[in-house]
């Protein structure tokens, strides 16, 4: 349509319907900014900006042609629209309406166009410098379980659009400063080249060209100009509103006359300039009794609403009557049963500010770098840190909790530095001696002053939030398998779908049910292994389910065929593999235990603990890893029996050692 407009020549009644559909656009503009709570609910202003320009641009050129072509036939050359604005705004005088037209661009120009695009600059600058701040308080909201994915994903997107939007209306606003000089320049070309037309072309007298042309050229201007100057003034409402839940007549009424007293001084200085000698008396009288009488209606009526509430009376009152009204009893529903969170973390009030977003909380970016590496580590999402602060605990302490039930308790120190001993230093430091939290060693917390020569000294220096989040590190790993729910195998399931779909299609739950392969999984991450290669933990579950369903047999068998990946974990790049084998003796009788054949004696199993815990002393003070080496058919049996009371002692069977690796015997366990 603007094209054609550009191209084709109009008829005078079509120009008059575009003129006037024009003006009703600019109208709705206006109201819609109006009635706008806040400016991403109008987000399409800048593009309806550059529409509108444009639209006013070709009825300029199809107008001036209409203008040049027929002005010479009369004022109703170009159509009744601009003729009625020739005559009637500007009462036929054509230097008034010269006048009012340059008017009304300055203004358009100036004042309202500057001002719009000055706003909208400096708000798109600011909503830039405001992104990064608002994305990751959205992060926090998210990781502290605050929100869900969906609600963080749906503010990101409006931070996007608030920017895009500013930054299109920075730029929109110089669209309608064009048009304004625009505006201008055509009301010039049409006056001389109409004179020149008129007096050449059609040999009309001097004064007849002038006033004919002037007059169209003016209504042309002014039926333009209008529009123009409307949807300026809707721009500059958009860009300077400030979002709240009113609309612009709301937030005016309820500002500007909320207060009484306000009104009594513009009423008292009003009433003073109407009675000085030789003023308006009967304007400035009027509009002063005017706002006396509204200041005395909002103070009897804020009275009345007063006493309505002393005397229990009144829309007030009866609304704090109902809310002080007992309800009746409500039955209990599922809504009073509140699930635990699977990984809580609750801090004192003075460590709030390691996970306030506000304040940028340093420990929140180290948690999600903690579930990150967790995740590239064990092959499995761990659940969000749902994190809250605590009144009942002490000011600097914290409590780790894995599903309701305290897991790891610490005091941290915002601005000090917690020096590690790591048992090898060269003096001591001031500060307050404590524990780390984490691996039990003794440290002290110091000033920030002292942390090099803490390092100097041998320490081993770390941050509030590296402490924190260490302790959760640990904890997270050492309970991955409470934490890989039902839930987080599907969602295991369906991440590796994408990869593999024939193999989990044919396999899961047709020949694997879920809760089996959930159990298998929980197996190995309790003896520390990771679960990355799913594919090779369905395939062996496949050929191996269809002869036993028992747990046991089927976690030995995925251990097997994960033998490269657990002496690697174990012994990385080493082809000869240092073990700790059993006595011969007490191999025999814990194979008669396993069988049933008989139980294992208390005074034994003491015995092996005690040599157990030595051996791994002994092995860890050589940098050796403490592996224990067994039959299959025990290493089960041994490995819960140990793993209690030692935490870093691995068994392994004989069955899982690759045939590429040799193994030499550096410790026995034994002693009956």
């Amino acid at each position: 349509m603007v094209l054609g407009m550009m191209i084709l020549p109009l008829p005078a009644l079509a120009l008059d319907f575009f003129f006037t559909f024009n003006i009703a656009i600019s109208i709705i503009v206006l109201m819609v900014s109006l009635y706008t709570r806040e400016p991403l609910e109008f987000s399409a202003f800048p593009t309806v900006l550059l529409v509108t320009t444009l639209l006013r641009l070709s009825l300029n050129v199809a107008s001036t042609k209409l203008v040049l072509t027929e002005g010479h036939t009369g004022a109703g050359a170009a159509g009744q629209v601009i003729e009625a604005f020739g005559h009637v705004l500007i009462g036929g005088n054509l230097t008034v309406g010269i006048i009012a037209f340059i008017i009304l661009t300055i203004i358009n120009f100036v004042v309202i166009t500057k001002g719009a695009g000055r706003i909208a600059e400096v708000s798109a600058r600011f909503t830039l410098d405001a992104m990064p701040g608002k994305q990751m308080a959205i992060d926090a909201d998210l990781n502290a379980g605050l929100i869900g994915e969906e609600e963080a994903r749906k503010r990101r997107s409006a931070i996007s659009q608030e920017a895009d939007f500013f930054g299109s209306m920075d730029g929109a606003s110089k669209f309608v400063r064009g048009d304004a000089v625009a505006g201008i320049l055509v009301m010039v070309i049409n006056l001389i080249g109409g004179l020149i037309i008129g007096m050449v072309q059609h040999d009309l007298p001097f004064a007849e060209a002038g006033r004919t042309y002037t007059l169209l050229t003016i209504g042309d201007g002014l039926v333009a100009q209008i529009p123009s100057l409307i949807i300026s003034v809707a721009a500059g409402i958009v860009v300077s509103r400030v979002g709240t839940e009113q609309d612009l007549s709301e937030q005016m009424l309820g500002q500007l006359f909320a207060n009484p007293q306000v009104l009594y001084v513009t009423a008292a200085v009003i009433g003073i300039l109407g009675i000085i000698p030789g003023m308006p008396h009967f304007a400035f009288l009027l509009i002063a009794a005017i706002a006396a009488g509204i200041a005395w209606w909002l103070e009897k009526r804020a009275a009345r609403i007063k006493q309505d509430e002393l005397l229990g009376v009144g829309p007030t009152a009866a609304a704090a009557a109902a809310a002080a009204t007992p309800s009746p009893l409500q039955e209990v529903s599922w809504n009073d049963v509140q699930p635990v969170d699977p990984v809580g973390l609750e801090v004192g009030y003075r460590l709030i500010s390691l996970v306030d977003r506000n304040q940028d909380g340093e420990l929140l970016r180290r948690i999600r770098g903690i579930r990150k590496k967790i995740a590239q580590e064990l092959g499995f999402l761990v659940p969000a840190v749902h994190i809250r602060d605590n009144l009942e605990l002490k000011p600097n302490q914290y409590r780790i909790q894995l599903k309701g039930v305290d897991v790891g308790l610490g005091e941290a120190y915002v601005g000090q530095w917690l020096a590690i001993n790591p048992g090898n230093v060269a003096g001591s430091l001031a500060g307050t001696a404590t524990t780390d939290p984490t691996f039990g060693l003794p440290a002290t917390w110091i000033d920030a002053s002292l942390r090099d020569q803490a390092q100097a000294l041998g320490y081993t220096v770390v941050d509030t939030a590296t402490v924190i989040g260490t302790h959760i590190s640990n904890l997270l790993q050492g309970h991955a398998a409470e934490l890989l729910g039902r839930e987080e195998v599907q969602s295991l399931l369906d991440h590796f779908a994408k990869e593999s779909p024939k193999l989990v299609e044919d396999l899961v739950p047709k020949l694997v049910p879920v809760g089996t392969l959930q159990k298998v999984l929980q197996s190995l991450l309790d003896e520390g292994m990771h679960i990355r290669d799913l594919r090779t933990i369905l395939e062996t579950l496949g050929e191996h389910i269809v002869r036993t369903q028992d747990i046991d047999e089927l976690t030995a068998a995925v251990r097997v065929a994960l033998g490269r990946a657990i002496i690697h974990q174990l012994f990385p790049g080493e082809t000869e593999l240092p073990v700790v084998a059993l006595e011969p003796q007490l191999e025999n009788i814990l194979m008669s235990a396993s069988a049933g054949r008989g139980g294992l004696e208390p005074g034994l199993a003491e015995r092996l603990l005690q040599q157990a815990s030595q051996l791994s002393e002994q092995m860890e003070a050589q940098g050796l890893n403490t592996v224990l080496i067994t039959p299959g058919a025990l290493r089960p049996m041994l490995s819960r029996f140990l793993r209690r009371s030692i935490p870093n002692l691995r068994v392994i069977a004989h069955t899982e050692i690759p045939d590429t690796k040799t193994i030499r015997i550096v410790g026995v366990l034994g002693g009956v």
